[in-house]
């Protein structure tokens, strides 16, 4: 008999993906790069499905036990992709999250990422205004410039991309840009601190409200203002993602091999970012864009486009189940070496990360178009580190 008392409202509206997954004979298992990283039934699609359906119910106790494996997603979407049914299991164990958050069972490393939020954002609000303090392009504050949304990771991890990317869309939009200094929250969201995702994303709303244009340039910021705030209720203004504003400007790009570009003009790997390919359905653009920069088709690995392999970035899983996160990693770096090497390029922060700490030094595809255009940066990459 269930009891009333353990059950989770915000399941409630995904009764019937949950009963999809629970009773399906697990077709999507292979799917999850959690679930093959640690060898683990339990951490498949199944298995946290199935648990949330029991927590949903109240079958079992919203412990500590039953809620960790929430945690155990990297919201890349390959599962959802691989079910009949398109199933959200991303956004059914984002609402579990926040329930077993607000029990106060959430795993210590999620807890501890909501704990910091505040210094971690305004490290990152710092961090922007360093890297905008030097460019001519940059008026922060400024009614009149487009508003153009870095992301955190960006600017605290890579912050030569960061300025890339300012110096970059002042250029392709041929006006000054302002740098918006709140963050959109994903942490928080991924991190099951609903009240503070909303608080966060209410603040971001609210800084880029009078706009005349966004951009944002981390597709993991961008499906987060596409979809989740407005799944949650936040209204903010309509953006425009990097990859688009540079594809719609292709044709100003400098074409062919050019011996300034990482690599010496050499061959280049794509990695599909899951926020980038499966989350925002852009896998034909960052390869034309790649593709007109380098004058070659880049090089893919062998699952790519939406059997793309995970990189083990999202989710928080780095700071979650950090093993897990570098075995994915390492993974993918392997396969890059092991199929020719090159110089390996991703559109996500998260990924660049990932890959940089493991030893591979990756770029992005931000600094590919910064250097086509004449608006490269200066500052060296800073030295890899793990989460």
């Amino acid at each position: 008999m269930t009891s009333p008392a353990l059950r989770l409202p915000l399941l409630a509206p995904h009764k019937d993906a949950l009963e999809t997954c629970v009773f399906c004979p697990k077709l999507c298992r292979a799917a999850c790069p959690v679930a093959n990283a640690e060898a683990s039934e339990t951490l498949t699609p199944w298995g946290k499905m199935s648990i949330a359906y029991f927590l949903g119910r109240g079958d079992v106790p919203a412990d500590a036990v039953h809620a960790d494996p929430a945690w155990a997603c990297t919201s890349c979407y390959a599962c959802r992709d691989r079910c009949e049914h398109k199933n959200e299991v991303a956004t059914v164990l984002s609402d579990a999250r926040a329930e077993l958050f607000a029990r106060a069972v959430a795993p210590e490393a999620a807890r501890t990422v909501a704990a910091r939020f505040a210094e971690r954002s305004a490290e990152a609000a710092r961090a922007i205004d360093a890297i905008g303090a030097g460019l001519e392009v940059v008026r922060p504050g400024a009614e009149g410039a487009t508003a153009v949304l870095v992301g955190c990771d960006y600017a605290r991890h890579a912050p030569e991309v960061a300025r890339d990317a300012l110096a970059a869309v002042a250029a392709l939009v041929g006006g000054p840009v302002r740098p918006v200094r709140a963050c959109c929250g994903l942490p928080l969201l991924h991190a099951g601190d609903r009240a503070g995702f909303l608080a966060a994303a209410r603040a971001l709303a609210d800084e880029v409200r009078s706009a005349p244009r966004l951009v944002v340039v981390d597709p993991g910021c961008a499906r987060t203002l596409e979809v989740e705030y407005p799944r949650l209720g936040v209204e903010v203004r309509p953006a425009e993602l990097f990859v688009d504003l540079a594809y719609a400007s292709i044709d100003r790009l400098r074409p062919g091999p050019d011996p300034s570009l990482p690599g010496g003009g050499g061959a280049v790997r794509w990695h599909d970012p899951c926020q980038l390919g499966r989350g925002l359905g852009r896998y034909d653009e960052p390869r034309t864009l790649l593709a007109r920069i380098t004058g070659r088709t880049p090089t893919t690995f062998l699952r790519d486009r939406a059997d793309a392999e995970c990189s083990g970035g999202g989710g928080l899983l780095p700071v979650t189940r950090p093993d897990a996160s570098r075995a994915l990693a390492d993974q993918r770096v392997a396969e890059h070496r092991a199929r020719g090497g090159g110089v390996l390029v991703t559109g996500c922060a998260g990924s660049l990360r990932r890959f940089r700490s493991r030893g591979e030094p990756a770029e992005d595809l931000v600094t590919f178009v910064a250097r086509a255009i004449g608006a490269s940066s200066p500052i060296a990459p800073p030295a890899a580190g793990e989460p």
